[in-house]
């Protein structure tokens, strides 16, 4: 009898162990939840699902359009960046250093010495190009901030700069992490005047040109036509020109001593870092900008040309738009924009508060984005490796070059295209069915540490035993179910999945 008892407790007790168990146990992801978590991030993984899967949907959206202040990557992620010489070295010192050498080979007399050291020289800066494309990668494949590293290559594109204009190579590593990143999910104005004050904007849209008596409207333009405004929406030739005076004086120099100044105009200069403001190269007259008067006053005219522009509904209706065309894939509908405009507007640019509307509209969870090819190595690195630290970025970056879309390498201030037409044609197709099959057959050097003599770790990705395929395979069609089943080794299986039309999007 007493055994009995013990039994029917044990049995009680084990029914609600297993009932509480079940309860405690968040639910599977669902098709739409796969989908807002492949747009949102930079891709499926493993552990990219089960942490989404553990928060709750709403939970997750929540963490990523506000993260924390700490972005902890892998140990063996965050090794690399602090490896890097852009790490440990300032803008100036890295400035000043490519400048030196620059001097040195500008010195040397006979032609083929001179001819090597300049081949050095310009493999030096490219160096530091290469160094923040391995950061840029490295957190776009393991940092838990994915929204963040989403946004950085967005706005990167939207202030875009090109790597082989003058000396701006050793720039990039400072004006995507203090000008871009920094504000990628903030507020539009601090952005835009990040952007506005950084040596690489100055030089690559010729703001150094730009002084009074001289006055050069390339970024003034690109300011109203691109960065804020937009084309058509208002805007005259005659704002360019007036927004092109008050930006005169701004500047960047490795100076160390302060120009002979006026008296009066002493107390207007400004050098930090690289940037200068010297008023003795600024208009002082007064101008006109979109309807607005602005007194002659040196630096503060900056400040008020940014907040006549960030506060025009034009531009809450631009900013918005490109926002909206970047996570759909294609042009939105107006009454979204206008949705997002409105928020834009209400919050005074809040870019995280805007996000928030356009992740939570129709438009969003039906769309498709055909995924251009940075997004498609880097979600395919992220399904196919998860959290295994690849040691090399060096394959990636040649993929992204191969693919016409190599980081910082658009020479155009509109930045790389996000649309289909783009990327997806016959010659484009092909190079990324090798990149597939490279990735899915056994690293292609990911794993090889990018040192002299250093032993490659291969090992190619098993996709379909992985958990997370489980969750991936509800979103599948037919077509790409049956293809996979043919496949005739894990290798094949694994460039068939990353060929494939499912995953592209």
């Amino acid at each position: 009898m007493l055994k009995n008892t013990f039994t029917n407790i044990f049995l009680i007790v084990t029914i609600l162990c297993a009932a509480s168990t079940a309860m405690a146990a968040p639910p599977p992801l669902s098709a739409a939840d796969m989908m807002v978590l492949n747009r949102v991030s930079w891709g499926n993984s493993e552990t990219a699902s089960r942490t989404m899967q553990a928060m709750g949907r709403e939970k997750w959206l929540k963490w990523q359009l506000h993260p924390t202040a700490a972005d902890t990557l892998p140990p063996q992620a965050q090794a690399q960046i602090d490896a890097l010489a852009i790490s440990h070295s300032t803008l100036v010192q890295l400035a000043n250093g490519i400048a030196e050498r620059d001097k040195a080979v500008k010195q040397i007399q006979d032609p083929a010495e001179k001819q090597v050291a300049a081949q050095a020289y310009q493999q030096a800066m490219t160096d530091l190009a290469r160094q923040t494309a391995a950061r840029h990668i490295l957190r776009a494949l393991y940092s838990p901030a994915q929204l963040r590293e989403q946004m950085t290559w967005f706005w990167f594109n939207h202030f875009n700069v090109h790597q082989y204009k003058s000396d701006i190579r050793p720039m990039l590593a400072d004006y995507e992490e203090t000008a871009i990143r920094a504000h990628a999910l903030g507020h539009f104005r601090d952005l835009l005047a990040a952007t506005m004050r950084h040596p690489a904007m100055l030089r690559y849209l010729d703001n150094t040109e730009n002084a009074v008596g001289h006055i050069n409207e390339n970024y003034a333009r690109e300011i109203m036509e691109l960065h804020t405004m937009g084309v058509g929406s208002g805007y005259t030739q005659a704002d360019v020109q007036e927004l092109a005076r008050i930006l005169t004086g701004q500047s960047v120099t490795r100076r160390t001593d302060t120009p002979r100044l006026k008296p009066e105009l002493q107390s207007q200069y400004e050098h930090t870092g690289l940037f200068e403001f010297n008023p003795a190269r600024h208009d002082y007259g007064d101008k006109t900008l979109l309807g607005h008067v602005i007194k002659g006053a040196g630096r503060s005219e900056i400040d008020a040309a940014l907040d006549i522009l960030t506060h025009e509904p034009a531009t809450a209706r631009h900013v918005s738009h490109q926002m909206a065309s970047f996570f759909l894939g294609e042009p939105p509908p107006d009454s979204l924009v206008q949705q997002m405009a409105a928020t834009f507007q209400r919050t005074d640019g809040d870019i995280a508060a805007t996000l928030d509307v356009l992740f939570h509209t129709p438009a969003f969870t039906s769309s498709a984005r055909f995924k251009d090819p940075v997004h498609y190595v880097i979600s395919a690195l992220r399904l196919a490796y998860d959290d295994r630290v690849i040691l090399n970025t060096a394959p990636a970056q040649n993929w992204l070059n191969r693919m016409a879309e190599g980081l910082y390498n658009k020479e155009t201030p509109d930045g790389y295209p996000i649309d289909a037409a783009a990327w997806n044609g016959p010659g484009q197709m092909a190079v990324r069915f090798e990149v597939a099959r490279q990735i899915g057959s056994g690293g292609a050097g990911l794993f090889r540490p990018d040192k002299p003599n250093a032993a490659d770790q291969p090992g190619f990705p098993q996709l379909q035993n992985a958990l997370y395929f489980d969750r991936l395979r509800q979103t599948l069609a037919a077509p790409t179910r049956a293809a996979l089943a043919d496949a005739t080794s894990p290798q094949d299986w694994n460039t068939l999945f990353l060929c494939s039309p499912d995953f592209m999007y």
